[in-house]
């Protein structure tokens, strides 16, 4: 046998840790001499157990233990518990007992503990903040089922325009309701994303060289986003097999997007594209679009035909990403992802109609964004051209004519 102190030095543990288990009787060889606790040096130190509740059972025990005078360690290791459960549940069932001779005394009963143990059980959590607020959730609902949108540009709509709901929830805890299902008809199926996912990389060499300027020879301004009319540009395909395309152009300061179908994803139908929309513009166009910013795909290879006015001389700039750099046109990528969710990857783009897809469009501008504090991208990009002292409505005739 060696002295309990002794013994834990050896196993390397904290003395309160180690005397919490052996008040619970978790040593099977200890034994108490001279006052002192003793181990046997062969025996294996117990795990800690896990958290436990007295049931009924017990708590009847504990009450005849306290009618013996039995202290709390000692109850502990007839129990098999820690001394701090004891304390608490002592506490947990204290009443004032009137005896016969009209003398009162402190006394424990396993009835009254267990009552309020199980009145405890019923109250675990916060109530729900969103209540009885019907109204709130049918509009929380409709936002998500119907129009897409994210839980956070709702919570950021209600806010920025002032909806007058009983109902203030942030963004974490929407999300926590909806994993809880407390609302009637909205799964974590209705969410935009599951997760976040990210995709493995693997490092490959450029094939070919772009023609025309870098992007590391755009200007500061487009970089940064401080400035108006800086564009990123790229194409949406079909399924495979089939021509049908997008052309996609995402206004990097405001987020605007504008979506054009093509015939196929050649640089000819590009060109002829943007032909249409200069036209459509005339000298709009480069105020609008001062610089874009593209990938090194087939489709943006003749950049001098992208740059060429209709009119004669340059209507814009065409800046090259690095090969596999994807990220260097993120909001162009991010608003591709929108795409997706109304127009799924290998459906066929001759399936949806122009008038599908320019909703598609008035959709993604219409979205409530964080980074514009709220507003959407068609707010923003209005006050842009407003700036330029051009008309909102004349974008929009120009576009519509």
């Amino acid at each position: 046998m060696i002295r309990f102190t002794e013994y834990i030095k050896t196993q390397g543990r904290r003395e309160q840790s180690a005397r919490n288990l052996l008040n619970a009787g978790k040593f099977k060889t200890s034994a108490k001499i001279e006052g002192h606790w003793y181990i046997d040096e062969n025996e294996p130190y117990p795990k800690a157990r896990e958290f436990m509740n007295l049931d009924l059972a017990k708590r009847r025990l504990l009450e005849s233990f306290t009618r013996k005078g039995l202290s709390n360690a000692e109850c502990a290791r007839k129990l098999g518990v820690n001394r701090s459960t004891i304390t608490r549940e002592r506490k947990l069932g204290e009443y004032e007992h009137l005896n016969s001779d009209y003398s009162t005394e402190i006394r424990y009963s396993a009835d009254k503990a267990q009552s309020v143990h199980k009145l405890n059980c019923t109250a675990l959590g916060p109530p729900l903040k969103l209540g009885a607020d019907t109204e709130f959730a049918a509009h929380v609902e409709n936002k998500l089922i119907n129009e897409k949108r994210s839980p956070a540009a709702i919570l950021g709509e209600i806010k920025r325009t002032g909806l007058p709901f009983k109902t203030r929830i942030c963004t974490t805890t929407l999300y926590s309701y909806i994993k809880k299902s407390v609302f009637l008809n909205i799964t974590q199926k209705e969410l935009p994303e599951g997760g976040k996912r990210k995709r493995k990389y693997t490092k490959v060499e450029a094939k070919s060289v772009p023609h025309g300027d870098s992007i590391e020879t755009r200007p500061k301004e487009a970089n940064d986003r401080a400035i108006f009319g800086h564009w990123e540009m790229d194409t949406v395909k079909g399924k495979q097999g089939t021509k049908e395309t997008l052309l996609v152009l995402t206004e990097r300061k405001a987020r605007m997007e504008k979506i054009i179908p093509i015939l196929d994803g050649t640089s000819e139908s590009v060109i002829d594209a943007l032909n249409k929309l200069e036209l459509k513009l005339g000298a709009l166009f480069p105020r609008i679009f001062e610089t874009i910013t593209v990938d090194n795909g087939s489709e943006n290879a003749d950049f001098e035909g992208i740059e060429r006015s209709i009119f004669g001389g340059k209507r814009t700039k065409i800046y090259y990403c690095h090969p596999y750099s994807s990220f260097e046109r993120g909001s162009n990528e991010n608003q591709n992802r929108q795409i997706r969710r109304k127009i799924p990857k290998g459906t066929p783009l001759a399936n949806y109609s122009p008038e599908y897809i320019a909703a598609t469009e008035q959709w993604i501008n219409t979205n409530p964004r964080k980074l514009h504090q709220w507003q959407t991208a068609e707010q923003v990009f209005n006050a842009e051209l407003l700036n330029l002292d051009i008309s909102p409505e004349v974008w929009n005739f120009a576009l519509c004519s």
